[in-house]
């Protein structure tokens, strides 16, 4: 098998001088799938924000990406960004602007400069979630579950290593749930690595697959029954 993309081990997690999660062990390869739960405060939250560099990696190992988290400069953390792509609950959308000019932002701001190769990789990522007839829609004319759609092109703009998706059917209906959860299925079999926390149990059960469970103070990984 091939190193793991993301590699935790005997790692304590902190929310500010609050130890969160320790003796944390969790390891996700290329094109694995797993589902990140526990109950709200569990810690779930935290351990995301530590793996894309929200918060500082502290005791024991966190490699990400390639990147080793605990060595890292603050200066480098965009350039780990890079390799991550991040879905959020809320979408986070710039409202202000279309879902062309919210995907070339990102771009830019990673240091696309070619306005070809940029237009070009925005027609490619809404191609990948079906939206391509939404390249000038204003994010307020689209329905919740094609914003999250077009969060999860923007996520991949950068053909990251892994997407890490912060509960991302929270804000959604059955049947678009459904379709989120179909599109990020698709991204892992296509060989990008996902780390999904959720609540639902229900979808869970319909897509089956390796569990990480924060509680009691750690992260429990086990196999779906």
């Amino acid at each position: 098998m091939s190193d793991p993309i993301i590699e935790i081990k005997n790692a304590s997690i902190f929310q500010r001088e609050n130890l969160v999660l320790s003796n944390v062990n969790l390891t996700l390869h290329k094109g694995e799938f797993i589902y990140l739960i526990g109950r709200t405060g569990s810690g779930k939250s935290s351990l995301l924000k530590t793996l894309y560099g929200e918060l500082p990696a502290r005791d024991g190992t966190f490699k990400v990406a390639g990147f080793d988290l605990a060595e890292m400069r603050k200066k480098d953390i965009p350039y780990l960004r890079r390799k991550i792509g991040i879905v959020f609950q809320d979408f986070q959308l710039l409202t202000d602007r279309n879902v062309e000019k919210n995907l070339e932002f990102v771009l830019r701001a990673t240091g696309w400069r070619e306005p070809d190769e940029i237009s070009k990789r925005i027609q490619e990522v809404l191609l990948m979630v079906g939206l391509t007839d939404k390249r000038k829609a204003m994010p307020h004319q689209l329905s919740g579950g094609e914003q999250q759609s077009i969060a999860i092109a923007r996520a991949l703009l950068n053909h990251p290593d892994v997407i890490l998706a912060d509960e991302p059917t929270g804000n959604l209906d059955p049947d678009t749930t459904l379709d989120v959860m179909k599109l990020l299925r698709r991204i892992s079999e296509n060989g990008q690595a996902v780390l999904m926390a959720t609540h639902n149990y229900t979808l869970m059960q319909k897509y089956p697959s390796r569990i990480a469970n924060c509680k009691n103070g750690t992260v429990v990984c086990s196999e779906m029954e």
